[in-house]
């Protein structure tokens, strides 16, 4: 069974900028909800080609991971004002807490229950206190949902070596329990690939903070000397 980076390396590989050049709806919807809270800097875990950061770069200092070496080879022309690097967006941050915001485009579906949490957690080791994070990731009410082998409660292997969780909006929320809720949202997105056409897809959002006071408010370190 191919793993996800070796999956990903061949879908950029082969197909390039998969899901095209505009960014998701809700990177603008999350730019505005940073924008209000003063936010300076955002980290992008599963960056992809560049497709989202696009939408934060001339506006915020971005740094992203990707798993796919070939996507991210893409994203440094596609999107030179972001810093990408290849990595994993379950991996332990290394620096701690130093990103104001981060911004999560439908990763947090694509793994199993105690990886989802990794994930949830990583993102906030790497956040200032009240720093802010918008997650999206498909919902309960999208149509895929049910369809294959149930893998855990939600969770559908719907091909080999391929599988999803679909989100109810107190699962969601659950994820998030460490953290103070903001908002939560579904909208609907159209968005496939050469190999797979266009779809319809239902996603659900989440915006929170992290619980503490100051962080974004203070200099970053990063612009002392």
């Amino acid at each position: 069974m191919q793993s996800h980076e070796q999956y990903w390396n061949q879908r950029f590989g082969k197909e390039g900028m998969i899901w095209g050049t505009e960014p998701s709806p809700t990177a603008y919807m999350a730019k505005d909800l940073f924008l209000s809270h003063g936010v300076r800097t955002v980290f992008v875990p599963g960056a992809g080609y560049g497709r989202n950061t696009k939408a934060f770069s001339q506006t915020f200092e971005v740094e992203g991971a990707e798993l796919s070496e070939a996507a991210v080879k893409i994203a440094e022309k596609w999107d030179p004002d972001s810093r990408i690097t290849c990595g994993s967006a379950l991996d332990d941050p290394e620096q701690g807490e130093c990103y104001d915001a981060v911004y999560c485009y439908d990763v947090l579906h694509l793994f199993l229950e105690p990886e989802r949490l990794r994930l949830v957690a990583a993102c906030l080791k790497q956040l200032r206190p009240g720093g802010l994070v918008y997650f999206t990731c498909f919902s309960d009410e999208d149509l895929s949902n049910g369809r294959g082998e149930r893998l855990e409660p939600g969770t559908y292997r719907y091909k080999e070596g391929k599988f999803a969780h679909f989100f109810s909006e107190d699962d969601l929320k659950a994820h998030f329990s460490e953290m103070e809720i903001l908002e939560t949202g579904t909208l609907k997105e159209m968005f496939g690939g050469p190999s797979e056409g266009q779809h319809e897809y239902i996603l659900r959002t989440i915006a929170a903070r992290k619980k503490g006071s100051g962080g974004i408010a203070e200099e970053d370190p990063r612009d002392s000397t």
